[in-house]
């Protein structure tokens, strides 16, 4: 049985249907929060608006310590939380970073931080470095789903994010399969309708940037820090008010895929193993940091 809605194309009502089983109806959760929250960019709006007088907040949990038995420690990651921190304050945000907390002080940083008001932000980031497996991320002291950390700022449930964007960088292993890789030889040779008030999905405006893909492992050097914290940093860092972030994402992707490989001459099944970053995106425009007025934004 379909269930129908109704939408709106060009000012024309038509009757949409769900397209999952039981849609609306058995054990189906449906959010009836109709709060109006004033939009931070016009309804079309190219880019977001990064012109607020903050850049915003930048999380970064790091964790090198385990109490799981079977977790080894993460030599390497106090340099990625340390570059990454260097960067994300040269684009203007205020970054705390955590380290080694439990599932439970995760989860109330996260509570804090979507009590608070954004209204004068441009954006929120938040990082992750870490052990993992294929969806969950590893706390101090245990495992934790990953989309939790996305969970707490939905626009019903962090109203001044709404309609902003909210990024997610997550450097941590979703399995333990290995990339070859393949050699490659180089060759030589819409309308809408206008309106004043226009409603937009919950879940909208996130990204979620993995350094693997699911089910893969995630290389780190124990010296120069993980291939991925590594190249985010440098296309930051190069292009970070030059490029919007997807296009600078596709480069960082670039860089992990062509100028990293693992390098254990002693331990032949990983050696010489290769690795992509996944990007996952419900943005609605394209994100480009504005330069920091004096350092400041």
């Amino acid at each position: 049985m379909c269930s129908t809605d109704t939408s709106i194309n060009n000012g024309v009502q038509i009757d949409d249907v769900g397209d999952a089983f039981g849609s609306f109806g058995r054990n189906s959760t449906v959010s009836t929060t109709n709060v109006t929250q004033l939009a931070p960019t016009q309804r079309y709006e190219v880019y977001y608006n990064m012109n607020h007088s903050k850049r915003g907040l930048a999380l970064i949990f790091n964790h090198e310590f385990f109490t799981v038995s079977h977790l080894k420690s993460r030599c390497g990651t106090n340099v990625d939380c340390e570059n990454l921190k260097a960067t994300l304050k040269d684009l203007g945000f205020e970054v705390n970073d955590y380290h080694n907390l439990t599932q439970k002080d995760i989860v109330k940083q996260l509570e804090r931080v979507a009590e608070m008001d954004h209204s004068e932000h441009d954006c929120l980031v938040i990082a992750v470095l870490s052990h993992g497996e294929l969806g969950l991320l590893y706390a101090h002291d245990g495992a934790y789903k990953a989309d939790s950390l996305w969970h707490y700022f939905t626009a019903d449930k962090c109203q001044s994010l709404a309609g902003k964007p909210k990024l997610f960088f997550i450097q941590a292993c979703q399995g333990d399969k290995l990339d070859p890789g393949i050699t490659l030889k180089e060759r030589t040779e819409t309308d809408g309708y206008p309106s004043s008030i226009f409603r937009i999905p919950t879940q909208a405006d996130f990204l979620i940037a993995y350094s693997t893909i699911p089910g893969y492992y995630s290389w780190r050097n124990t010296s120069r820090g993980s291939w991925f914290m590594q190249a985010l940093c440098v296309e930051l860092r190069d292009n970070g008010t030059r490029y919007d972030l997807l296009t600078m994402l596709t480069f960082v992707c670039q860089r992990v895929a062509v100028d990293f490989e693992s390098n254990t001459p002693d331990n032949i099944a990983m050696h010489q193993q290769k690795q992509i970053p996944c990007i996952t995106t419900m943005l609605t425009r394209l994100v480009k940091f504005t330069p920091p007025r004096n350092g400041i934004v």
